[in-house]
């Protein structure tokens, strides 16, 4: 594979930049190699907060690339054998995922490859934008871990950027995928997805809930696992009607026997909370996921202290706003990492998806002083 290695931009913020005027895309669009910063608002527009001190534009390329230990990124243009994967039925498993990329897409080889999804804690908010459209904020909590940061631009399918935690793709040796050859590995990432935002604006986020039922529907519908489930919503869905009208064409089998549930929002202003009780999609209507059902019923606050802690956290911060900055988004979510609660788990990774702009601000393992910025073109 060619080597192109990452452009990106580090910018030093400060007050000089207040009062300028140039976006994010304008930066992005006029970017070129061995340019030391860019003049203007990162916001983009009249609001003059500052999104961090400091501030990494990213333009990935072809090959993976590291930004900082534990974090990279990579692009992924043309076919991604997604609608082929559909039109084969899907797969009710992560290793029956394994099998389909190794027999269309791998040329019948595995590589020891296998697909482990492990149990994670998330928090996830949604805020209309002070300046116009919304915010969708996402925390990952999990033990340290490498991630990274897929932008696809599929044949048949919208444009997005996602994260996929790298230790839930492994060789039968339990050593991390990185030790696959580069290009299968970013195909399996593909299909690994656990939150992202596509072009239409639709964010999607799959969140743990810690219980001993699972989801495992069995009718003649076509088969996704919860991986393939978002990445389904990534290239086809607009909104969040879209979304579920997806969903409900398939059997949901959950990774790993893990209960989850997804958040889903889009750029209309609506955001739900979609669960499976008894092998049932239930909608509920919910600005705030955590970890624990939000369903009416029997099952109805099932879940983590900490996560029920966690909610009201948010829930209270968007009761007393009625809007928010992606300032104020990233505030929220540093307000519930783990640093927060004295637990051996970190927040991984934070982003604040801006749904109108298509941007999306990663700050990694905590150091809100940093954000890498991504946009979607």
């Amino acid at each position: 594979m060619k080597k192109v290695i990452i452009t990106a931009i580090i910018i030093t913020l400060s007050a000089c930049f207040t009062g300028c005027g140039k976006s994010v895309a304008e930066a992005y669009k006029s970017y070129s190699p061995g340019r030391q910063s860019v003049s203007g608002n990162i916001e983009g527009s009249e609001n003059t907060e500052v999104l961090a001190a400091d501030v990494v534009i990213i333009k990935a390329d072809t090959e993976i690339e590291d930004l900082e230990r534990g974090l990279s990124t990579v692009r992924y243009e043309g076919d991604d054998g997604f609608t082929k994967f559909l039109a084969s039925g899907g797969a009710k498993t992560d290793r029956g995922v394994v099998q389909f990329l190794a027999s269309q897409l791998f040329a019948g080889n595995e590589s020891g490859l296998i697909m482990n999804t492990q149990a994670f804690g998330c928090s996830t908010l949604f805020a209309q934008n002070k300046e116009g459209g919304y915010l969708f904020g996402r925390n990952f909590d999990w033990n340290t871990c490498d991630a990274l940061v897929v932008t696809a631009y599929p044949q048949d399918g919208y444009t997005s950027v996602s994260t996929v935690n790298l230790d839930f793709i492994r060789q039968g040796t339990g050593i991390a995928g990185r030790l696959l050859s580069e290009d299968k590995l970013i195909v399996a990432a593909l299909y690994a997805p656990l939150d992202g935002m596509n072009e239409k604006g639709l964010c999607v986020s799959v969140n743990m809930i810690q219980d001993q039922a699972t989801i495992n529907q069995n009718t003649d519908k076509p088969d996704l696992t919860t991986t393939t489930a978002i990445r389904l919503l990534l290239n086809q869905a607009g909104t969040v009607e879209e979304a579920l009208n997806l969903l409900e064409q398939y059997d949901l089998h959950a990774s790993m026997n893990y209960m989850v549930h997804f958040a889903i929002a889009d750029n209309s202003g609506r955001s739900v909370a979609v669960e499976y009780i008894d092998n049932e999609m239930i909608v509920t209507e919910s600005p705030v996921l955590t970890n624990f059902y939000l369903a009416a019923g029997e099952k109805q606050s099932i879940g983590t202290a900490q996560s029920h802690e966690r909610f009201d956290i948010l829930t209270e911060l968007l009761a007393k706003k009625s809007s928010m900055t992606k300032v104020e988004v990233k505030d929220a979510l540093d307000g519930v990492s783990k640093d927060n609660f004295g637990e051996f788990e970190s927040t991984e990774w934070s982003i604040v998806y801006d749904q109108s702009a298509l941007t999306a601000a990663y700050f990694h393992r905590e150091n809100y002083e940093k954000a890498y910025l991504f946009q979607l073109t």
